[in-house]
């Protein structure tokens, strides 16, 4: 059996997520291993829970077979030899955590990240992506308030919205949104936001989160194509929140010409280009959770914002720095989440002043959620994680007896890139 790790997080101080709760703590325990946990006065369980869970309390990691973390590991914490599971970002070949690829490389390290467990169908099956949805779309609801508040537009229903981290729980925080639709069907929004338009891009897990925070709300489903329409119209009804989806074929175009092809668009993002500005006047709050590389056409560019008028928010959720919201300068966390860009000096400027949209782009959304957000992911990883923990590390990754959903995951296997992430030897060697 093995020794099994669980790390403290230590890159934010408002990161509290695990990935072993204590429930999976004692699933592991139970099945035969060891399992280590690091002391934590901000873990979102306390350090008793993982006591009673049969779990050992230690200040530091000793040598383990398995190491469980959430964010990045300091190099520092890297065990020789041992397999981590982590969102390690780095399957884009991401500049800032090369040097750590590196470290795991030259000790021996096996690598398994989260963001690669996937089904046959590269769906991913471990993820905090809805949450990441719920938060930031509750967020912006908040952000919407604050903006208004410093317009001058005071007293209204979102004034009384909460960022996501000072709700007790999801639930609390969702009857709070509940309550904000009920004022919005019986008092209408203001004057200044008539009608409240909410475009919403991407289909995958984090929009799924957005939506399901939207339906607390007095929705109306109007198509993009139908939006200039809209707008226009001054018996467009104040009593509702028009919400507009947002996918590929409303996104980008063909440089070539003729309809978006959802599988060329995947596999061949550098033959389109954006579409998506010709909507932009209409947007009142613009959440944004595509899945994005630098081949990708933005969704909104720099010199876009004088077309956004009407817009008041961006809720970033995808959040790649300079990436598919280009003014979206910097990553925030939950104790100062907003910005504006700021054209002339080409920077970020904190807060809601400004006169381009608020841009919330909080890298870590999940982490304002976390226990609701723990125990769901704990629970997606749990059918793993006896596997993972169980597994023979010391020969090759086909003999190791990992399922082959984690076998996905795994981007470096023994101190060597496996087959599948080969490629990023050229983002190492610049």
């Amino acid at each position: 059996m093995a020794r099994v790790g669980v790390r403290r997080e230590t890159k934010s101080v408002w990161e509290r997520r695990v990935a072993v709760t204590p429930d999976l703590a004692r699933d592991l325990v139970a099945a035969g291993h060891e399992v280590l946990v690091e002391r934590s006065e901000r873990r979102v369980f306390p350090d008793a829970a993982y006591e009673e869970a049969g779990c050992a309390l230690l200040d530091d990691l000793p040598p383990c077979e398995v190491v469980f973390g959430v964010k990045e590991i300091p190099d520092e914490r890297l065990l020789p030899k041992a397999a981590h599971l982590y969102f390690a970002h780095v399957i884009k070949g991401q500049p800032y955590n090369m040097p750590m690829l590196r470290h795991l490389l030259s000790i021996g390290a096996t690598l398994l990240d989260y963001e690669r467990i996937t089904d046959e169908k590269s769906r991913r099956l471990v993820f905090f992506g809805r949450f990441a949805g719920l938060a930031g779309m509750i967020d912006a609801l908040w952000t919407l308030g604050q903006r208004l508040e410093h317009e001058g537009v005071t007293g209204t229903a979102f004034a009384a919205m909460k960022p996501s981290h000072a709700y007790a729980d999801l639930a609390e925080a969702l009857a709070a949104v509940k309550t904000l639709g009920e004022q919005i069907a019986k008092e209408g929004v203001p004057a200044e936001l008539q009608p409240l338009v909410i475009a919403v891009t991407g289909g995958g897990n984090v929009s799924k989160g957005v939506h399901e925070v939207l339906a607390q709300l007095p929705l109306a489903d109007v198509d993009p194509e139908d939006l200039a329409t809209l707008v226009s119209d001054p018996e467009a009804s104040d009593r509702v929140v028009y919400r507009a989806r947002f996918i590929e074929q409303h996104l980008v175009r063909p440089k070539a010409g003729g309809e978006v092809v959802t599988q060329e668009y995947f596999d061949h993002p550098e033959r389109f280009e954006s579409d998506f500005e010709q909507y932009l006047p209409t947007i009142s709050v613009l959440m944004n959770g595509i899945y994005w590389t630098p081949a990708c056409p933005r969704v909104v560019r720099k010199q876009d914002l004088p077309l956004m008028s009407r817009c008041r928010v961006i809720g970033d959720i995808s959040c790649d720095v300079e990436g598919s919201i280009e003014p979206t300068m910097l990553a925030t966390e939950p104790g100062d989440p907003v910005f504006t860009y700021d054209a002339e000096s080409d920077s970020a400027r904190m807060g809601v002043a400004g006169t381009a949209p608020v841009i919330n782009a909080v890298d870590i959304l999940p982490a304002e959620l976390p226990r609701d957000a723990s125990e769901a992911f704990a629970s997606a990883l749990k059918p793993f994680a006896t596997a993972i923990a169980g597994a023979n590390y010391a020969g090759t990754l086909e003999e190791s007896g990992l399922p082959v959903e984690i076998q996905r995951s795994c981007v470096v296997w023994r101190g060597e890139l496996t087959p599948d992430y080969s490629y990023l030897e050229e983002h190492l060697a610049e």
